[in-house]
């Protein structure tokens, strides 16, 4: 892996480090400090003139302080004759603005990818955007990602699945259990939502029998827990029988933890480590599965012009 340069913010070094053992580098140091003014300042410590570098930095919280940390650690590597800057966000956490909704407001999922090209990104690396249509946003190229791989072997080697039924618990990430559901060769349902607010959905009914069957609800991201745990309610009503539940980004904001933990029926949660879940998250039917293989494949593809979409054909 000549030519290469990695750098990683506070947003995830445990990742970032990962990664590097991966590809057999090491991961160049940076360092960032707060004036008393609350500004931050960023300064890689290694060279990167004429190299290929990228910048392992999810968003997650606090979301504003890591994008800051990416913006300049993109435009300090610019300043210093890098070659190529790619950065590398597993969690993108403005997809979910993906569009004008009320009166005046900003849609921030594009203003951010505005923002990392001009800081000097050259391409984008991420997984899983909560809305698919965030990747048109951008005006460099973008490799989007998916685990729906790792997590359908994990549930492959798991055990038997003969009386297994995937659900979405809304429409629109129906068309990702369904191709997670023909990696492992399972029907699939849905959930027929309404969001009523940030923290309040209302799922009407599943289309699709569950009856007596063992579900596995998927979802791209488990933020505060309100549309797992409205899900699980309604595949109780609808006489479900054993309750899994996975999803890429594992955020457990607010109440997410408590409301899992009340779930005494809910058999196992499994999610990746996009963004960094801490031990008091870290509950006992709790698996968090590494995407670092995943993503330092895809930096190995990008650094040696190899295919990215390769990567994903449907077979585990």
């Amino acid at each position: 892996m000549r030519g290469i340069t990695i750098f990683s913010g506070n947003a995830h070094p445990q990742l970032a480090e990962e990664i590097c053992q991966y590809l057999g580098i090491p991961l160049s140091p940076v360092h960032i400090q707060r004036f008393s003014n609350d500004c931050i300042q960023v300064q890689l410590l290694a060279s990167c003139r004429e190299a290929d570098v990228f910048f392992v930095q999810p968003l997650c919280p606090p979301v504003q302080e890591n994008l800051m940390e990416l913006l300049q650690m993109l435009d300090a590597a610019r300043g210093s004759a890098a070659a190529r800057l790619t950065a590398v966000i597993p969690h993108y956490a403005y997809a979910r603005s993906d569009k004008k909704d009320a009166p005046r407001i900003s849609i921030a999922g594009r203003l951010v990818a505005d923002l990392l090209k001009t800081a000097g990104a050259d391409r984008v690396i991420t997984m899983t955007l909560h809305s698919p249509q965030v990747h048109g946003f951008f005006s460099v190229p973008v490799d989007h990602l998916n685990a729906l791989v790792t997590l359908a072997r994990y549930f492959k080697e798991r055990g038997n699945l003969d009386n297994t039924i995937v659900v979405s618990p809304d429409l629109g990430n129906a068309k990702s259990a369904a191709k997670f559901a023909r990696l492992l060769k399972l029907p699939v349902a849905a959930g027929s939502k309404q969001r009523l607010s940030d923290d309040r959905v209302v799922i009407e009914d599943i289309v699709g029998d569950v009856e007596g069957k063992d579900v596995i609800v998927l979802d791209d991201e488990i933020a505060n827990g309100g549309t797992i745990i409205e899900t699980l309610r309604c595949l109780r009503h609808r006489k479900a029988r054993r309750l899994s539940v996975a999803c890429t980004h594992g955020l457990f904001t607010g109440p997410a933890i408590e409301r899992l933990r009340a779930q005494t029926d809910l058999e196992e949660i499994v999610t990746t480590n996009t963004v960094p879940v801490p031990p008091e998250k870290h509950l006992p039917n709790m698996r968090v599965l590494s995407i670092a293989p995943l993503l330092a494949e895809a930096i190995r593809r990008t650094h040696n012009g190899e295919s990215i979409s390769s990567m994903f054909e449907e077979e585990i």
